[in-house]
């Protein structure tokens, strides 16, 4: 028996891929993750109806019929009339630890650890790139801050040399007397 590490359904990167966005959440789609797990589509939907107390809406909710047009649009895994009778379920990631209970399977207790430390490593991305994002922004009001300081300055030397330009200065000192 293969081992999930050498299986190449089970990549961070296949995973990651897997991971898409709806209504600001990030979520898998029912059939991704029964192509992980290694059940029908329909099983997994099946074990999912039959334990709907597991799964409030902020694990796993069911697309509309637009949300799914628009999925299709983008994924080959929604391929037109593949789901046709019944609209995609997606699962958040605590729908996803879910599921593990819910199949009851060693290879899907195991599938949902990789899944769950992916999204974590995907929160911590975020996190890193809202600090960098942060500093970039520090460094761009101080440097806001340094134009305004040197635009005041300009502003003081055009005063200065319009002054200068205006008074004529009159020499100092012994002056001969013009003949």
């Amino acid at each position: 028996m293969r081992s999930m590490q050498e299986n190449p359904l089970l990549t961070d990167e296949v995973i990651a891929s897997k991971i898409i966005i709806v209504r600001d959440c990030k979520v898998m789609l029912d059939a991704d993750l029964a192509e992980l797990y290694g059940v029908e589509t329909k099983r997994l939907k099946e074990q999912v109806r039959r334990n709907l107390e597991r799964f409030p809406p902020s694990f796993m909710f069911e697309l509309t019929k637009d949300e799914a047009a628009a999925l299709r649009s983008q994924k080959a895994s929604l391929n037109r009339g593949e789901h046709s009778k019944y609209l995609p379920f997606v699962f958040t990631e605590h729908g996803i630890l879910m599921l593990s209970n819910v199949l009851k399977s060693q290879r899907a207790i195991q599938v949902s650890i990789r899944i769950i430390d992916i999204f974590v490593k995907l929160r911590q991305l975020l996190v890193n790139n809202a600090e960098l994002w942060l500093e970039i922004e520090r460094i761009k009001s101080k440097l806001d801050s340094q134009d305004k300081n040197m635009e005041i300055v300009f502003q003081y030397f055009d005063q200065l040399l319009s002054l200068k330009n205006e008074s004529v200065r009159r020499r100092i000192g012994y002056k001969p007397d013009e003949l």
